[in-house]
């Protein structure tokens, strides 16, 4: 079982192989193939740092404890009718995005994320929406 906090939920449709630092890379890409091969993995939503957040590189201030990711975790969850503390497949999270989120909604919600320009997280919602999973990444 992953443990994930609310706004990696949508990191993860997303990535696409970059990320903040080598080890940051390989845990994600580790974690995100994972969920693609195996869909009915388990997740635990958890309020604050997750196993994501235990490889972000130690540059100054820690970006997983600021209060707009706090809130940006509570808004997305609360948007997909999730709660902290469920267990859910990722597959069951595919489902709340095709039932709850729409692909502008990054726009809004993820305002304030450096990724977002790259337009990628769009694209990662339209796949699920389209019945695709996560993307194989090259």
């Amino acid at each position: 079982m992953y443990k994930l906090r609310g706004h990696h939920l949508f990191c993860l449709l997303g990535y696409r192989g970059m990320g903040y630092s080598e080890e940051y890379v390989e845990n994600m890409t580790r974690l995100h193939q994972t969920l693609r091969a195996k869909p009915n993995t388990l997740i635990l939503l958890v309020k604050g740092p997750d196993q994501l957040c235990e490889k972000y590189p130690n540059s100054g201030k820690y970006h997983c404890q600021d209060d707009n990711i706090y809130e940006k975790d509570a808004i997305i969850l609360e948007k997909m009718g999730l709660k902290i503390g469920q267990i859910l497949t990722w597959m069951d999270i595919e489902a709340s995005i095709r039932k709850f989120v729409v692909p502008s909604d990054i726009q809004t919600v993820c305002k304030s994320c450096s990724w977002r320009s790259y337009g990628v997280c769009e694209e990662g919602i339209q796949e699920i929406h389209e019945g695709k999973r996560l993307r194989k990444l090259l």
